[in-house]
């Protein structure tokens, strides 16, 4: 008998059972998307090695290679906005620039808000502050008595706006006065905050939390107490707060060793869910809808004209219900995160939106009524936090301050809130009022000639450029010229507030083609012939690989 004999049949043994493994192996590779957002080691990578470089004056408005006349254009239209954001906000500047050293949020969001390459210039002249003193209606008023229209809309919290949350907020504060500031125990609001959210939510059970990223925290770790495995899922693009196995790329010092990151509306992920044994729950921001498989589109990585956004509805929901039919199948937990959107689609939200249900959701934001808050419902089953059988095995989760008193009075008033017949009719018309205001002003645009639209999901806006322009960042100061207050992410997300009359989106509306027509006269919108995004982005590569 030969004696290779035996080693070729433990080799050909060896390998059949790394087939599996292997075969397993590529399927997750071709369900991650093929963008740097859906390869967080790789991207981590490539963030660490990209260099540092600026454009000097001149250099600032030629990126593009523009023409002298062009750029006397921009010098010229570039000094008179800033000669105007010096004459305008000047109170409101000197308590940024006085402060600013001392507040790290502030020195990160104002270094970020265009890109790198331009910042250092923008922010030594178009300097415009970053301190409100009050809020009426649908606007905001800086110190220095100017009005804006608020498009930032609190980075969600602010569903039915300022005056409604100010209600809640003194009506609350009154309710639970007596009780002050006493943790640990709880007031009685909180037996009925309890009773609506698991009639809202369908669920069983709640536990209260600080902030949506507490909340999406505990909800993982439930998922994986209950079924034992490992990973969790998340979509590539999608935000579920800070903490590191939601944000796996660049922003976390260390690797997530226990996230997949995979493409969202794809059948090749649906082919991980039903193959892998580790996967303990998957991970849905419905807001992805709006860009799916990009992330939060802000100004500051808006280096061309490549930005693209749509919602289809039917489309999404149908990806859900294919999502929820292969969880069920699998034994995976599946969580709707609705921190950000939750209460602005539908007062059941994306579950009665979308019409599909999950096995955990989690809120914050809005429901507050103006505190912070974070919320997670789910069954008796996944909500438990110990075993009977196993006093030691337990799925620990608390927080001095959960449950506050202040909190819960004022998430008690917004809860009520819902059940107002005025608030019914404000859900059933909101998609038909926003969608008609964004095909409203999209016309317009198109009637003026001018190379920018928007793309919308209910009253969650993002600006579209049809021109590869290493300037459209620009837009977002000529839009603050005209009253018209953006977040720090620029024009990458508009967060309109329910409660903007048809009077008020049409002066927004007037606002956004008066700064936009100024925009394009000032020569922000030239591009060189044969201009392409893809052009824009191999010159920039050239630009960062002779600066190594």
């Amino acid at each position: 008998m030969n004696e290779s004999f035996p080693l070729y049949i433990a080799g050909a043994a060896a390998l059949a059972a790394l087939l599996p493994r292997i075969r397993r192996r590529l399927q997750l590779s071709r369900a991650k998307h093929r963008s740097l957002a859906g390869h967080s080691k790789m991207s981590r990578r490539v963030a660490k090695l990209l260099p540092f470089y600026e454009f000097d004056e001149t250099g600032f408005y030629v990126a593009d290679g523009a023409p002298v006349d062009i750029a006397m254009r921009r010098r010229s239209g570039f000094e008179a906005l800033a000669a105007l954001y010096a004459q305008r906000y000047v109170r409101t500047r000197a308590l940024t620039e006085e402060t600013q050293s001392m507040v790290s949020d502030m020195q990160f969001t104002g270094s970020y808000r265009v890109p790198f390459q331009f910042s250092r210039h923008v922010r030594s002249h178009l300097k415009a502050g970053s301190f409100v003193q009050a809020s009426a209606g649908v606007t905001l008023t800086d110190l220095d008595g100017n009005v804006f229209y608020d498009l930032a809309g609190s980075y969600g919290v602010n569903v039915f706006g300022y005056d409604v949350y100010k209600g809640c907020m003194a009506r609350g504060a009154a309710r639970v006065e007596a009780l002050g500031p006493v943790l640990g125990a709880y007031h009685p609001v909180l037996a009925d905050n309890v009773k609506r959210l698991c009639a809202i939510s369908g669920m069983e059970e709640v536990s209260f939390h600080m902030s949506g990223t507490e909340a999406v925290m505990q909800a993982v770790r439930l998922a994986r107490y209950h079924t034992g495995r490992s990973h969790l899922v998340r979509f590539c693009g999608a935000y579920h707060g800070w903490w590191g196995d939601v944000q796996p790329g660049v922003g976390n010092p260390t690797a997530a060793e226990h996230t997949y990151t995979l493409k969202d509306m794809h059948a090749d992920t649906l082919r991980v869910l039903r193959t892998r044994r580790d996967i303990a729950c998957v991970l849905i921001n419905p807001l992805q809808a709006l860009h799916p498989n990009a992330g939060a589109p802000g100004d500051s990585s808006l280096v061309d004209g490549g930005r693209r956004a749509g919602y289809d509805r039917a489309a999404y929901a149908d990806w859900l219900e294919q999502l929820r039919e292969v969880c069920t199948e699998r034994g995976i937990v599946l969580i709707f995160d609705e921190v950000f959107l939750g209460f602005r689609l539908a007062k059941g939200g994306a579950q009665e939106y979308f019409g599909v249900r999950a096995d955990l959701v989690t809120y914050g934001k809005t429901l507050g009524g103006g505190f912070p808050v974070g919320v997670v419902c789910g069954p008796h089953r996944l909500m438990k936090r110990y075993r009977d059988e196993r006093p030691a095995d337990i799925c620990f989760a608390r927080g001095t301050f959960n449950s506050h008193p202040h909190v819960m009075g004022a998430m008690n008033e917004f809860l009520q809130l819902l059940d107002a017949p005025d608030i019914d009719a404000i859900y059933r018309d909101a998609d038909t009022v926003w969608n008609a205001r964004a095909d409203g002003l999209n016309q317009r645009l198109r009637e003026a000639g001018l190379p920018v639209g928007v793309a919308n999901m209910g009253s969650i806006w993002t600006v579209t450029y049809a021109v590869p322009s290493r300037y459209n960042w620009m837009l977002q100061y000529y839009l603050r010229a005209e009253g018209l207050l953006l977040s720090w992410v620029g024009t990458g997300r508009f967060i309109f507030s329910l409660n903007y009359s048809d009077a008020d989106f049409a002066a927004v509306s007037e606002r956004f083609i008066a700064a936009a027509k100024k925009m394009e006269v000032d020569g922000w919108w030239w591009t060189p012939p044969g201009a392409s995004n893809k052009r824009v982005r191999r010159a920039i590569l050239k630009e960062m690989l002779t600066r190594r």
